[in-house]
């Protein structure tokens, strides 16, 4: 299925800003952020078609997943 990915901020620096990919049937939203090279770390905050996601999420073909890194500031 394809799914497309898109990273902010700091995650895009060294890969993309958005992609699409083509992940397995059945895959959830913690086989899209292995895809992008993202550790789980890394993604602090995860949507799946604008809507805030859990990593166990399953995917469906056409969704849209956007990571983000920690936010600091103070």
């Amino acid at each position: 299925m394809k799914v497309t990915i898109k990273l902010f901020a700091s995650l895009r620096a060294g890969r993309f800003d958005s992609e699409q990919r083509e992940l397995p049937a059945g895959s959830d939203l913690a086989a899209a952020i292995t895809a992008a090279g993202v550790e789980a770390r890394e993604a602090a905050v995860v949507f799946v078609n604008s809507r805030h996601a859990e990593p166990a999420r399953p995917l469906a073909e056409g969704d849209v997943v956007a990571i983000f890194p920690p936010v600091g500031g103070g």
